[in-house]
């Protein structure tokens, strides 16, 4: 008779093992593979905190404006101007670096995955169980494995994010393109197109608001992992969230919190209405 009172199988033991080995023998490895991605965030931070304030707020406003009419603009403009006010104005220039990055590898890995999945029953089939786990995982246990393989701070927690906000953009975009009509593919083959020229000039640009809506959850949940992130050195701001809640400053965590709301509501508006015109 099985006694569900003891381990039978000790499988955290087997991954502990298995991490082990990782950094033992392939820790340069990782640590080489993160250099991109720190190349691209530095960069981003860099180039975000030298720019004045001003200016950024302008250019946020114009590309609300650009995307969405008035109104959004002056929301945009307000709410950057008011989290500047609260003095996030660093933090929230970090934070927007640490997206923008997430995003830009999400969006190299995710679309050519997403393409393959929407034109292959096969790799669909093998992909989905992938980003089912990669979904539902809770986003607390990717920070073990991330510490233990690239270390703490800024670049741990865009890697963990972009594993995080992955299957969103791959999901949707595969999406998009199985939801083009067979029968304009049929069409653009029979006045001979080449499978590069449907997939680019037919399947892409009818699938393109799906391939925004993935786009735009990608940049929703690598905001909800800002906060988390900063459990492991990341700044930005989840960094006042997390003291206020050490410290219980329940004033420093609200306005960290309310700064990530408005952020996220800006970049939410300006690429759903993006989205919707390329419909």
């Amino acid at each position: 008779m099985l006694n569900f009172e003891d381990k039978l199988i000790p499988l955290d033991d087997w991954i502990t093992h298995l991490v082990d080995w990782l950094v033992e023998g392939y820790r340069w490895f990782f640590q080489g593979l993160k250099l991109p991605v720190e190349w691209t965030l530095s960069g981003l931070e860099n180039g975000l905190l030298a720019l004045p304030p001003l200016l950024i707020m302008a250019v946020m406003a114009a590309i609300a404006w650009k995307a969405s009419g008035i109104r959004l603009a002056i929301f945009t403009l307000a709410s950057l101007l008011f989290i500047g006010v609260l003095g996030f104005w660093e933090d929230t220039m970090i934070t927007l670096a640490m997206v923008f990055s997430s995003v830009v590898f999400c969006t190299i890995v995710g679309i050519p995955l997403g393409i393959c999945a929407g034109r292959s029953d096969r790799f669909e089939s093998f992909l989905r169980p992938l980003l089912d786990g990669m979904q539902t995982t809770p986003a607390f246990v990717y920070l073990v494995p991330i510490v233990m393989l690239f270390s703490i701070g800024n670049v741990a927690g865009v890697l963990a994010t972009i594993i995080f906000s992955l299957p969103p953009i791959t999901r949707l975009t595969a999406l998009g393109i199985r939801q083009v009509h067979p029968e304009l593919v049929e069409a653009a083959l029979a006045f001979g197109a080449t499978g590069s020229q449907v997939l680019f000039k037919v399947q892409i640009p009818l699938a393109m608001p799906t391939i925004m809506a993935g786009l735009n959850q990608t940049i929703m949940m690598a905001l909800s992992m800002v906060v988390i992130a900063a459990l492991i050195g990341a700044g930005g701001l989840g960094a006042p969230v997390v003291l206020g809640l050490n410290t219980l400053d329940i004033g420093l965590a609200t306005i960290g919190g309310l700064s990530i709301v408005l952020i996220a509501i800006v970049l939410d508006r300006i690429t759903q209405s993006l989205g919707s015109s390329k419909k």
